[in-house]
């Protein structure tokens, strides 16, 4: 019996996002569990069992697995492999400007594996991340979030049985953070006719964070947009993100990311 968990890392510090197909000389592994990123595996051929937590699965391909942030699970699978697999970093939602990628997620959260049909679409869509992966274009960026966003909404499309009630609510919390930004717990709880302190519990639950943190992610997010992509002062975003005044914005902005509003600005701009 191990004395720890293993924690491991199978993507570089540099990058954000990993997709390549399936390594078939990992088809027996030790439990383990993830360094802080989410890994979504597909099978398209092979046979075995996946161990995740305290649920064992069969594998009958084609199948998606979600092994999620703080999950222990481990393979063993008895036939050659054949797949994918993608690992996505926080980091890569945090830095995409495309909003509906992370509600995607969050709609997902929920699940460990997704049984789809045989579809020639999903396989053509791993094709071309794969591809667009190694190729060092200008629009890599955008092309792969397409893509993945396409993946994503296809899983769902498959899933939408198994996407449970409370996943709903906190899908529904960001996307009313996204129509009505507020920095503040209560305004959204009584919105989604629940109490703030089981708002938290859910999203402690599904994303891993407070309700405080999702908020703070979501306004420092819409805050750099704001400072990048439009010509806004400070003062004016404060205003639209529902700051008492813009000091206490500076000052909020400054916590989180260590710098102040205009000097993210004029640094990224260089």
């Amino acid at each position: 019996m191990e004395k720890q968990i293993a924690t491991y890392n199978k993507i570089s510090a540099f990058d954000a996002i990993k997709i390549e197909p399936f390594d078939t000389n990992k088809r027996y592994t030790k439990p383990h569990r993830h360094n802080k990123y989410l890994e979504l595996v597909y099978f398209q051929k092979g046979q075995g069992f996946h161990y995740m937590d305290e649920k064992c699965h069969a594998i009958t391909p084609p199948t998606f697995y979600f092994i999620w942030k703080e999950q222990v699970h481990h393979w063993e699978i008895n036939t050659m492999p054949e797949g994918y697999v993608i690992i996505i970093k926080e980091e890569f939602l945090e830095k995409s400007f495309d909003k509906s990628l992370a509600l995607l997620l969050t709609k997902l959260h929920d699940l460990q594996v997704t049984k789809v049909p045989e579809d020639a679409s999903i396989d053509a869509l791993f094709e071309i991340l794969c591809r667009e992966k190694k190729i060092n274009s200008p629009v890599q960026k955008e092309i792969l979030e397409g893509s993945l966003k396409a993946l994503l909404a296809k899983i769902i499309s498959y899933s939408e049985g198994a996407i449970n009630q409370s996943v709903d609510l906190v899908t529904k919390f960001t996307e009313l953070l996204e129509d009505q930004p507020k920095n503040n717990v209560g305004f959204y709880a009584e919105c989604l006719n629940t109490t703030a302190q089981n708002l938290n519990s859910l999203c402690k639950k599904r994303l891993s964070k407070t309700a405080s943190e999702v908020i703070a992610s979501h306004m420092i997010q819409e805050t750099k947009r704001l400072l990048l992509y439009t010509d806004l002062s400070v003062a004016e975003i404060s205003f639209n993100l529902d700051f008492k005044d813009a000091s206490h914005f500076i000052k909020y902005f400054k916590r989180q990311v260590g710098q102040t509003p205009l000097q993210f600005k004029k640094e990224a701009i260089l």
